[in-house]
């Protein structure tokens, strides 16, 4: 399960900066913004399963 988790958090990072791009490219700030939120929340859960690995070992 852990590697489909870091596939979908990477994925999720993915998407938030297409979104970003998009936005910007568009003129939309709240797309712009909501891929930001992605890319962050993204992030973090990436940082949670790296810190759930570290205490595997």
């Amino acid at each position: 399960m852990g590697h489909r988790d870091k596939a979908r958090n990477t994925v999720r990072v993915a998407k938030g900066k297409t979104k970003e791009v998009a936005g910007k490219i568009a003129g939309d700030e709240r797309l712009e913004a909501d891929g930001r939120t992605d890319q962050k929340l993204g992030h973090l859960m990436q940082a949670g399963e790296k810190v759930r690995d570290a205490f595997k070992e």
